[in-house]
């Protein structure tokens, strides 16, 4: 895709602020509220803005545990790559999942109210699940940085 830098713009700000009226949008790149609101659905269908979204406090919602689960296949077969990747998708607690190149097959990111929980999904949904070798998981004491998106660059 290539952008222009008004597009870059409204791209950058729409990533930092999601809610951001079209008036304000734009004023702040230079246009008129009508120009914009076309770039903007344009930019929706190429896909480069994929969907909006609140960006939810997980303590505030009773997710005080998040757990990286490094997942091993015994068979990398793209049906078998394909199998796993549906079942993690019907775990709600189950927030990313990235297939790796190397030793791991999947990294994924879980959360979980509390200890027991997140034990009660890797012991009934991961560690038995068809063509898991093992799962290693490392529990997250702090996340120092977190943020959404991309870095957009500058024009």
């Amino acid at each position: 895709m290539r952008f222009d830098e008004i597009d870059v713009r409204i791209l950058g700000l729409l990533q930092d602020n999601g809610r951001m009226t079209n008036v304000e949008l734009a004023e702040r790149v230079g246009l008129t509220a009508p120009p914009c609101l076309r770039r903007v659905r344009a930019l929706e269908q190429q896909g480069a803005i994929g969907g909006y979204h609140a960006a939810l406090d997980p303590a505030a919602l009773g997710y005080n545990l998040t757990v990286f689960a490094m997942v091993s296949l015994k068979s990398q077969a793209e049906s078998d790559l394909r199998a796993f990747e549906q079942l993690v998708a019907d775990i709600p607690e189950v927030r990313e999942c990235h297939m790796l190149n190397g030793e791991i097959d999947f990294i994924l990111k879980i959360v979980a109210p509390d200890l027991q929980s997140f034990q009660q999904i890797l012991t009934t949904q991961l560690t038995t699940a068809p063509n898991v070798e093992h799962v290693k998981t490392s529990l997250t004491i702090r996340t120092s940085k977190a943020l959404p998106g991309v870095p957009v660059p500058e024009m």
